[in-house]
């Protein structure tokens, strides 16, 4: 079994939030760290794939919420590495719905359906707040059952819930959304940020404080200050603090074994964290045959099974010239496709565009099918509470057990399910670990000066003693040859020793 030496913090995950976890705890001088991460890259869910001859983002692939009165900071990093992005506009997809048959449903039609929705999706939200005060609901909103219904319920639940409440991320960064369309990938921030305070060898980081293809699988917190990481290869890691930056995926399932258990509040906490699994399938075609006309970047298509194939995008905005198409599927429709062969998600997406599109279109010449639901070190996409969640439970989720620290997307209140989300969770998480660092810091050193205040008098009283113990000893001393010597001059003078004569001699 492998050992490692016992560092000040380990950072388990070197996606967003532990990669900017570890850059402020460096810059305040804790540079004793080691970052594990279980895959054999950085970045987490921020991931890019090399298709078609281009960079595709299969994970986050959006700066969302740019044009405010506050700025990003994720659009703060990406302008300052210079990040190649494609302004998002959704507004017209609602409008582009094409049916079974490859017709485009009526603008008029389309968009009665639309505020049908966003008024039974309010309604719901109205239900639910009585609900919580026990009060009776007044009016249930009709669910939606046509292909164009489904379609606009999909995209507004999936997609545009900013139309029913209010959105932290667009109230206060704004309401742009930009596609991140860089060769170098939306994961070059996170790389731009670890190298800031990594050593790197020909532009790659070669720092042994990162340490990739580590699965941990063991965390235990015993009685003394100490903590101890077991990895899947066998290895140990020991440490005073954990900053566990793994995705609420991750924290419900049972890849990570803590011991002692994680008490019930935080079990709780991130057992109502449900999580979305949003799937991105790329294909590839020889040759254009949509439309790419301005509004025409995003369209639907409306299908009797809420959710099947529903929302497309082209790639020509970003990557002109790419012949790529790209449609989410989402949670349920995303497990399924992942359970089955790329060939049989081809063959359905085919179905759909031949649909829309006519039989004479080509087929596409590559397909790409991420995995995150089936990952085992990501277990879906991103964090996703219900609207009425409950401060305390964001409370809970965020606290630290013991002396493990938790971060990530999911623990921040405002920007969950976001970059943004996960690089202020990291940077949040170290100061309160830099603060406990220092309280800690300042009690020892309290404790020290008190104890230290205690054994002064107790030390000068026992020198005193101590001296004092030794002048009465030496005296003593004296004393008791002084009577020898007496005794034996009486003696010796009554009794005329010969040792006496021998002496007067």
């Amino acid at each position: 079994m492998g050992s490692s030496s016992c560092h000040s913090v380990i950072i388990i995950g070197a996606g967003i939030s532990g990669i900017s976890a570890a850059k402020v705890l460096a810059e305040n001088g804790v540079n004793d760290i080691v970052i594990l991460e279980a895959s054999d890259r950085i970045g987490g869910r921020i991931r890019k794939e090399d298709f078609g001859d281009i960079s595709i983002e299969i994970g986050a692939g959006w700066v969302a919420g740019v044009g405010g009165k506050t700025s990003n900071p994720v659009w703060e990093l990406a302008n300052q590495s210079s990040l190649r992005t494609c302004f998002s506009d959704y507004s017209n997809a609602r409008y582009n719905i094409y049916d079974q048959s490859g017709k485009i449903i009526p603008s008029e039609l389309a968009a009665a359906s639309y505020d049908k929705a966003v008024n039974s999706a309010i309604q719901e939200l109205k239900n639910q707040e009585e609900a919580n005060l026990g009060n009776a609901i007044s009016e249930i909103p009709s669910s939606p059952k046509t292909p164009i219904d489904l379609a606009i319920d999909f995209v507004l639940h999936d997609f545009e819930m900013a139309e029913v409440e209010p959105i932290s991320t667009y109230v206060e960064y704004g309401d742009e959304e930009f596609l991140v369309a860089d060769e170098r990938g939306y994961e070059f921030l996170v790389y731009k940020m670890a190298e800031s305070f990594l050593s790197t060898c020909q532009g790659k980081i070669a720092d042994n404080r990162l340490q990739l293809n580590k699965v941990v699988r063991e965390i235990i917190q015993g009685s003394s200050n100490g903590i101890t990481v077991k990895t899947e290869d066998g290895c140990v890691y020991k440490a005073r603090y954990i900053i566990l930056s793994v995705s609420v995926g991750v924290l419900r399932s049972d890849l990570i074994t803590f011991h002692p258990p994680l008490p019930e509040w935080k079990t709780e906490a991130i057992m109502k964290c449900e999580v979305i699994v949003y799937t991105k399938i790329f294909l590839k075609f020889p040759y254009k045959f949509w439309s790419c006309e301005h509004g025409k970047e995003f369209f639907l298509y409306a299908h009797e099974k809420r959710g099947y194939y529903t929302f497309w995008q082209h790639m020509e905005n970003a990557y002109p010239g790419s012949n790529i198409l790209v449609v989410t599927l989402t949670n349920e429709e995303s497990k399924r496709v992942e359970s089955q062969s790329d060939m049989a998600t081809l063959k359905e997406a085919m179905a759909v565009l031949r649909n829309m599109f006519g039989f004479d279109i080509p087929t596409a010449t590559q397909i790409f099918v991420p995995l995150w639901w089936n990952n085992r070190f990501q277990r879906g996409s991103y964090s996703d509470y219900p609207i009425l969640s409950k401060h305390q439970d964001f409370i809970h989720i965020k606290a630290p057990v013991g002396r493990i620290f938790f971060t990530g997307e999911h623990t921040n209140e405002k920007f969950n399910g976001y970059v943004h989300g996960g690089y202020l969770s990291g940077i949040e998480t170290s100061k309160m670990l830099l603060d406990e660092m220092r309280r800690v810091e300042e009690d020892h050193i309290d404790t020290e000066s008190q104890r230290n205040f205690l054994l002064e008098p107790l030390l000068a009283l026992t020198e005193s003693l101590t001296s004092t113990n030794t002048a009465a000893s030496d005296l003593k001393k004296w004393e008791d040859i002084s009577t020898v010597a007496t005794s034996r001059l009486f003696l010796n003078n009554s009794t005329s020793s010969p040792v006496t004569q021998e002496a007067i001699k």
